[in-house]
């Protein structure tokens, strides 16, 4: 069976530690829930506090801006300590900073608790993929980074109907304490199935000056994006006020783990490609509520159960996904998913008024599939091409690739529309933007995914 390795040299596994793949997605999910959960709780906490919509938009961008601005600094870091104790560390800071936003009296906690918990879900992010990497023999690594890459997703797209439950039937600050049974799970599975394989240690200085200069970096371009689609274009002008400190960034020492991995082969392009994925992903999901509720006029449970076509999809699709890649090549799955990724989206794009709920399902349900058969391999790609001493580095910046295009998604989406008027027209062109992104995608993955794969044997230890 052929199976991608990652470069090193470890003692042998004993076995496949799925339960630990488990608590990973688990981990994964719960972050990537939070990102999409709230939206739909933000009219009752705008109500609850007296906030405008502007001010209450900060409880979403609160938490979007560690993710982009501590994600890529924290994996080095996650390199240097104990997978154990950052797994029980990172996971009970998300947990307790949740069940804080829960009890906020008011906006300005809640707000500052999200923050936190935004900056503990950086860690998860950065440190689910090395982990499930580092939990399986290396010719069952495809089939186990499919499980955290397409469960961590799913929370995203399945945000919006758990977090409409919770709303309606316990109130809005149940959509944080959610998060206290799984976080127990996926601790009592840390300590059970890690060893301590060392403390935490405390971050240096440099770390916090590159939290500083990505956040503000993140800040420009999110709200460059945000502002430019009710204020106009010309807000976009925000956004290239971050190329100087990205260009600062990459001037500091800190960078040098993230550049060296970025120069390695094979590992640029799937990096690129799961950018232009998501952030079409990110798009599809916006738009298709309103063309789903303004246009065929369906109600919200029916537009909810329609759009499931799309994780339903994605989770039944994933195992033969993670199959594929250990048996045949990660990358040729990969580029096989995206395809079928683009095929769905230029289904969809015509967008016709005289569609019904199965019109779209089918065609979401073929675009999922796409999802899922590329997710998993594509994530296996870069673990297996990284250097062993990186691979939390990696994990890190595939996790900020992923969280860059499902924010910058919806903003390109909306001001794509608003230039338009908010007509149907401007929806289409939307879609047909995102059907090229996932082109581009595509071609991102096509050069390494024609070249042979030279696995080199590694033996992975607890």
């Amino acid at each position: 069976m052929r199976g991608d390795t990652v470069a090193g040299d470890r003692p042998p596994v004993e076995g496949n530690r799925w339960w630990l793949v488990v608590a990973v997605g688990l981990a994964v999910f719960m972050a990537m829930l939070d990102m999409s959960i709230v939206g739909i709780a933000l009219p009752s906490i705008e109500a609850d506090f007296d906030a405008s919509p502007a001010a209450a938009e900060w409880v979403v961008l609160g938490y979007l801006l560690p993710l982009v601005g501590v994600t890529l600094p924290v994996g080095p870091w996650l390199d240097q300590v104990g997978k154990r104790s950052a797994l029980v560390f990172s996971t009970t800071g998300f947990v307790v900073a949740g069940v804080a936003a829960g009890l906020a009296p008011n906006l300005a906690w809640l707000v500052g608790a999200r923050i936190v918990q935004g900056s503990f879900g950086a860690i998860l992010f950065a440190l689910g993929p090395a982990l499930a990497a580092l939990a399986v023999r290396p010719e069952a690594r495809g089939r186990a980074l499919s499980v955290v890459a397409t469960v961590g997703p799913l929370g995203g797209v399945t945000g919006p109907v758990l977090g409409g439950f919770l709303v309606d039937n316990l109130g809005w600050p149940w959509t944080f304490y959610l998060n206290v049974p799984v976080g127990l799970v996926v601790v009592g599975i840390g300590l059970a199935q890690l060893r301590a394989d060392g403390p935490l240690r405390r971050p240096e200085l440099s770390m916090v000056a590159e939290v500083a200069v990505l956040g503000t970096a993140a800040l420009a371009l999110l709200g460059g994006l945000a502002l430019s689609a009710g204020r106009g274009l010309g807000w976009l002008a925000l956004g290239l006020a971050g190329l100087p400190l990205l260009y600062l960034w990459l001037r500091m020492r800190a960078s040098q783990n993230v550049r060296r991995l970025l120069r390695t082969r094979a590992v640029g392009g799937p990096h690129l490609a799961l950018v232009a994925q998501t952030t079409a992903v990110g798009a599809l999901v916006f738009l298709t509520p309103f063309y789903l509720q303004n246009t065929l006029r369906m109600s919200a449970t029916t537009a909810g159960l329609a759009m499931l076509a799309f994780p339903l999809a994605t989770l039944l699709v994933a195992p033969v996904a993670g199959a594929l890649a250990d048996a045949w090549s990660t990358r040729r799955t990969a580029l096989s998913g995206v395809a079928l990724f683009v095929v769905g989206l230029l289904a969809t794009a015509p967008l016709n008024p005289d569609w019904g709920a199965v019109d779209l399902a089918w065609r979401l349900a073929v675009v999922g599939a796409g999802a899922g058969l590329f997710s998993g391999p594509n994530q296996s790609a870069v673990m297996s091409s990284a250097p062993r001493e990186l691979l939390a580095t990696a994990g890190a910046t595939t996790s900020l690739a992923r969280q860059l295009g499902f924010s910058l998604g919806p903003g390109l989406a909306t001001t794509t529309w608003a230039v338009s008027g908010y007509t149907a027209l401007g929806m289409r062109t939307a879609m047909v933007i995102a059907a090229v992104l996932g082109a581009l995608a595509l071609l991102c993955l096509s050069r390494d995914a024609l070249t042979p794969e030279q696995p080199e044997p590694v033996r992975v230890t607890h």
